[in-house]
């Protein structure tokens, strides 16, 4: 008797590859949250919130995405665009990774003094990192109940499942040319689409369905002017609080804080409201390389010009510190008499605008000039002699003329932040 031959199971299916790191090519900037929501099996707007937030408060934000785009290749590609920099392939998104890679590490820096902010900063960034690592072991865990295989061959031996029939696909504007009154060219039947024997449709009715096309077509609207706009107000608003009572910088740091906030909004609500392109990318990342500049700015500049005089008439009216925020400010000594064998100590110094100082003509002036940025004049210099360069810093002797009558010294101190310090000696 011929024995019945048993049927070989079918092997098991592989269990399926974990996902592997990618940008999506469903970008709205560089696709690098796109890419970490797929990757975590996340909804990429937990990522977009999270460093949006994150790129507001301390920069971190811009920082984490700026090399991620540039080190995680995009999909289908296998090259990522550093490697592109650096063999000379430059290229419009390899400067936007840099430009805001550069951005957030500058804000990082001007913030790492805050010690709430960074707080919050690092706290955040782990509870998502610790979110997103949870949720990828936990969607590539392999199944705990294994597959009968006796059930797995009867699935492979069922007949296919009966599936209805397609449904009719949409209509198709296009299948036919438009004329110049926004209707398609005559068809069979008067017809814009569909059977020959339907009722024809009228001329209005298929000039709504090729706007409303169109319009699909199209895409979302864009958002960038109103979102440049928002911005605008909102730096408004943030350096009007703080003007007359706050230094110009920690205005300045107040109002370009707020507008990049509101950009760092706009690209999180891009997904859902609009668009946005390179211009309101280009936009975030200048209001942030001004926000970190905002930072590097002396508080000692307040928003009021001011321009005053000192003129003390003995040693003992001389106060050891002389100080002005904004504008001119002249301190004349040329009335005080300084003893041989005594030292007379002093400093002037001015935010923003011009520090001159007088001295008396008969001392030894023993100078020390520091500017951040401007120019420095001494009395051996023309005075169209002006060179305006960054942190310049000058010590000097200034003996006193041939024939003047002995005095003691005069220990000088000029400090300017971004202006202009004059040191003239008295003629008589």
């Amino acid at each position: 008797m011929n024995q019945p031959t048993e049927t070989p199971l079918a092997p098991p299916d592989p269990a399926p590859e974990a996902p592997q790191l990618r940008r999506s090519s469903n970008k709205v900037i560089g696709g690098v949250c796109g890419g970490l929501g797929r990757y975590c099996d996340i909804d990429p707007v937990i990522f977009r919130i999270a460093l949006g937030v994150l790129a507001v408060t301390g920069g971190l934000g811009l920082v984490v995405y700026g090399f991620a785009w540039l080190l995680v290749p995009l999909d289908g590609e296998d090259e990522n665009e550093a490697r592109r920099l650096l063999t000379g392939r430059v290229e419009g998104a390899s400067l936007v990774a840099v430009l805001m890679a550069l951005a957030g590490c500058g804000i990082f820096l001007t913030m790492l003094r805050n010690g709430s902010v960074m707080t919050f900063a690092v706290l955040l960034t782990l509870l998502v990192a610790g979110v997103g690592v949870w949720s990828q072991r936990r969607s590539t865990a392999p199944a705990d109940v294994p597959l009968d295989p006796v059930a797995a061959q009867a699935v492979a031996d069922a007949p296919p499942e009966t599936k209805a029939p397609p449904a009719p696909s949409p209509p198709s504007w296009w299948r036919d040319p438009i004329i110049k009154d926004g209707t398609t060219g005559p068809v069979a039947g008067g017809y814009l689409w569909g059977p020959s024997d339907a009722e024809p449709v009228p001329a209005a009715k298929a000039r709504k369905a090729v706007k409303a096309a169109a319009h699909e077509t199209r895409g979302p609207r864009p958002i960038g002017g109103l979102l440049f706009l928002a911005a605008l107000l909102a730096f408004g608003a943030g350096f009007g609080s703080a003007w007359g009572h706050q230094p110009l910088g920690t205005g300045l740091e107040i109002g370009f804080a707020a507008a990049l906030g509101v950009f760092g909004l706009g690209l999180v609500l891009s997904s859902w409201l609009g668009r946005t392109g390179f211009g309101t990318i280009f936009l975030a990342l200048l209001t942030a390389a001004l926000l970190a500049g905002s930072a590097a700015l002396p508080k000692s500049i307040d928003t009021h010009w001011v321009r005053t005089g000192w003129t003390p008439t003995t040693t003992a009216e001389v106060r050891p510190d002389y100080r002005l925020g904004t504008g001119v400010a002249t301190l004349d000594l040329s009335r005080i008499a300084v003893p041989p064998g005594h030292t007379l100590t002093t400093r002037a110094e001015v935010g923003a605008g011009k520090a001159r100082v007088v001295v008396p003509k008969d001392v030894t002036v023993k100078l020390t000039i520091d500017v951040g940025v401007g120019d420095i004049q001494l009395p051996s210099e023309k005075p169209n002699d002006i060179q305006v360069t960054p942190d310049q810093k000058r010590t000097a002797t200034l003996p006193p003329p041939v024939g003047a009558a002995p005095a003691g010294t005069l220990e000088l101190d000029v400090r300017v932040g971004v202006g202009q310090a004059e040191v003239d000696r008295a003629a008589s």
